[in-house]
């Protein structure tokens, strides 16, 4: 902690969220967008080496693992992420975005990296463990930072697109396995290992350019930082009218009184969430569990259905992927900037209505027999190009609607939850209703289930969601170390004004 954060707090007087809010869009966002956003493109790059290289790493020239040791590796690495994210989501509203979105990539170079010369499954465990403690961290740092630096009219559409951006770095990561994993071009045990490098040598190019961009100002204005923060608005205003922009004055009476006290305890914490804004508690708990049930219970399961039920070999059911992958990717990058123009709770209830309907609507077709590997693929398609782009509105979601000094560790156990309920028990259960693929009966009921519950999780965030689009961070959740706190912005239907 800072020697000003031990001080007497002082309650002054600060523009700084409406001077950030009022930049156009500039250079300066880009850099932020590419130096930040590649987390998501690292963590969906981790996943798909990891799933593709399974087989390979059953070799005998290899590490010789059994299929459980393989779905192990994929278990830690979750686990790990979930660590990750409670721990340094903490760290991160203490210290500061810059300093953990620094540290956090750096120990993900460093295990991702150092899993390449594993000798045997606890060696690889290891690595993969801490590898994925850096991404979880990665996402709490980062989330945090971007909502922190991006004007509020281009908020949602950027959070949404960096978030899609992971299955860009899952076709990067399936592409990569085609090449690296053909024994014909590269030795059996050399392709994968070559694979765990992908990351890490395009960390280092990012991690260059994070070094130039700026520890959030709405972050050290609430740890009793103001000339600090007032200096790095200044930097950013000279450097966007450099580019020719005009800046118009901030008039004094959008300034926000602040204390400068931002270290605040769990037991704060677990009020503020709890007694202050349950119902964006409940809010946040809903939209990530209900979609990570059901990305997750498709994508690790989607090749046990090609070969199961439309009898894909399993060397081909990676070209199934990119289609799938590719839909992914477009949903959150095409309609994301509707979440700041229609809004928040309409795009919501829209795209996990839809792609709920679509998906039950897809489940009877399954069960009727008509469909085939490819006409099974388009449907997924269409259900997760709006799916997508409502899984990532989960995360901007929790990460703007409570106050600032907790929003890493909000962030952290919403991430944490939905990777629990959806990384373990999804799978699982998924996994169990294909069987042996003669009876499509229980995977329909499951197909049913999860259609069920996206409607639940667009339903839920319609009557409880926060019209949050185009409004400030303190408008939406008035920071803890503000001098006098407002009610929080209406929730529910009656936001709709």
């Amino acid at each position: 902690m800072a020697a000003t954060d031990a001080e007497a707090p002082t309650t002054v007087r600060s523009l700084v969220p409406a001077r950030m809010d009022r930049l156009p869009w500039t250079r300066f966002h880009w850099l932020v967008i590419i130096g930040l956003g590649v987390s998501w493109i690292l963590d969906g790059l981790e996943i798909q080496i990891v799933a593709l290289v399974g087989t390979v790493l059953q070799d005998n020239a290899t590490l010789h693992l059994t299929t459980a040791d393989v779905g192990l590796l994929g278990s830690v690495y979750l686990f790990g992420e979930v660590v990750g994210a409670l721990v340094f989501g903490r760290i991160t509203d203490l210290v500061g975005r810059k300093k953990m979105f620094i540290v956090c990539l750096g120990i993900y170079l460093f295990a991702s990296g150092l899993g390449a010369f594993s000798f045997n499954l606890w060696s690889l465990m290891i690595c993969r463990f801490v590898a994925g403690t850096g991404i979880g961290g990665e996402y709490t740092a980062i989330n945090s930072a971007i909502d922190e630096l991006i004007p509020s009219h281009y908020r949602g559409r950027v959070d949404i697109a960096v978030n899609g951006t992971y299955w860009g770095g899952a076709m990067i990561g399936a592409a990569a396995s085609i090449f690296l994993l053909d024994p014909k071009l590269i030795p059996v045990n050399l392709g994968w290992r070559i694979g765990f490098f992908i990351g890490p040598i395009a960390g280092l190019v990012i991690i260059y350019l994070r070094r130039t961009i700026p520890e959030s100002p709405r972050w050290l204005m609430t740890h009793g930082r103001q000339e600090e923060a007032n200096r790095i608005v200044d930097e950013i205003e000279a450097r966007v009218e450099r580019e020719g922009v005009h800046l118009e004055p901030v008039s004094d009476d959008k300034a926000l009184e602040v204390t400068g006290v931002g270290v605040v305890s769990y037991i704060q914490i677990a009020k503020t969430m709890l007694r202050e804004y349950p119902s964006r508690s409940f809010l946040g708990f809903s939209m990530m569990v209900t979609q990570a049930f059901l990305y997750n219970a498709i994508f690790f399961t989607y090749a046990l259905v090609l070969t199961n039920f439309y009898h894909v070999l399993p060397s081909q059911t990676a070209y199934y992927f990119f289609p799938f992958a590719l839909g992914n990717l477009l949903g959150p990058l095409t309609i994301g900037h509707l979440f700041d123009t229609i809004g928040r709770r309409k795009m919501i209830l829209f795209t996990y209505g839809v792609s709920g309907v679509a998906l039950a609507i897809s489940g009877f077709l399954f069960h009727q027999g008509v469909l085939s590997a490819v006409t099974q693929t388009a449907l997924w398609c269409f259900i997760f190009f709006l799916a997508s782009a409502g899984a990532s509105s989960a995360y901007l979601t929790v990460s703007e609607i409570f106050p600032l000094e907790l929003r890493g560790q909000a962030i952290s156990f919403f991430f944490a939850i939905s990777q629990l309920a959806g990384g373990v028990a999804a799978p699982a259960i998924f996994g169990a209703l294909i069987g042996d693929g003669k009876n499509p009966g229980p995977l329909t009921i499951g197909y049913y289930f999860g259609a069920a519950i996206m409607i639940a999780g667009g339903l839920i965030a319609w009557f409880f969601g926060v019209n949050a689009e185009r409004k400030s961070l303190e408008d939406i959740a008035t920071p803890l170390s503000a001098a006098s706190r407002s009610r929080p912005l209406t929730e529910g239907a009656a936001a709709a004004g």
